[in-house]
């Protein structure tokens, strides 16, 4: 996992540094300009532009939308040659997204791709490591699919539209991605979660 700091380091080998490269390369292979893939996502350009120059850490929702849009998976977007299977050893997890960003900002979350590598898969398993929420103006998330969470460790505050609700260790909650939803640590410590995405492809 990569370090969570607020330096900008670009480690050789470090996946998570390269997801708005990969995102470039699947838009530019299908022949998509910023503002072809803004009308296909409903981002603006300035956003999508952040992203794939890593000025912007992006909440899973948006790179599920980026991926739909691109039509590939979100695990895609670390690179990992695919097949049949994949087996993702402990010290080989990939960070997806950290704290870390290039102007000094925090993300919400960190999350790890447990998924990459199999080819044709249905669902994306993340590792997720939940923050405790800074700004109560949150704006929350939607897009297809469909969304199981798991709380390993912590307790977690979940928005579901104008429905609320505070999950323990071992509780867990699965819901249609199209309801605005936001999760985070309810504690004033990261909280843990296994996460399932279903894409709606």
């Amino acid at each position: 996992m990569a370090e969570e700091s607020g330096d900008w380091g670009p480690a050789a080998g470090d996946p998570e540094v390269q997801v708005g490269d990969h995102i470039r390369e699947f838009r530019e292979s299908r022949g998509l300009s910023l503002q072809q893939l803004a009308e296909k996502t409903g981002f603006s350009t300035a956003l999508l532009s952040q992203i794939e120059n890593r000025m912007t850490s992006p909440p899973l929702g948006t790179l599920v939308k980026i991926a739909n849009a691109l039509d590939t998976y979100v695990s895609s977007f670390i690179g990992k040659e695919e097949r049949e299977f994949s087996i993702v050893r402990k010290q080989d997890r990939t960070t997806v997204s950290r704290v870390g960003l290039k102007d000094g900002g925090q993300s919400a979350y960190t999350y790890e791709a447990l998924g990459a590598g199999k080819a044709g898969r249905k669902m994306e398993p993340f590792l997720v490591r939940l923050k405790p929420l800074i700004d109560r103006n949150v704006v929350r998330n939607s897009h297809e699919g469909e969304e199981f969470l798991y709380v390993l460790s912590g307790r977690v505050e979940v928005f579901l539209d104008k429905y609320s609700d505070l999950l323990g260790e071992g509780d867990c909650i699965y819901y249609n991605s199209t309801i605005p939803h936001h999760v985070h640590s309810a504690e004033e410590k990261e909280a843990l979660i296994l996460a399932v995405l279903y894409q709606g492809k």
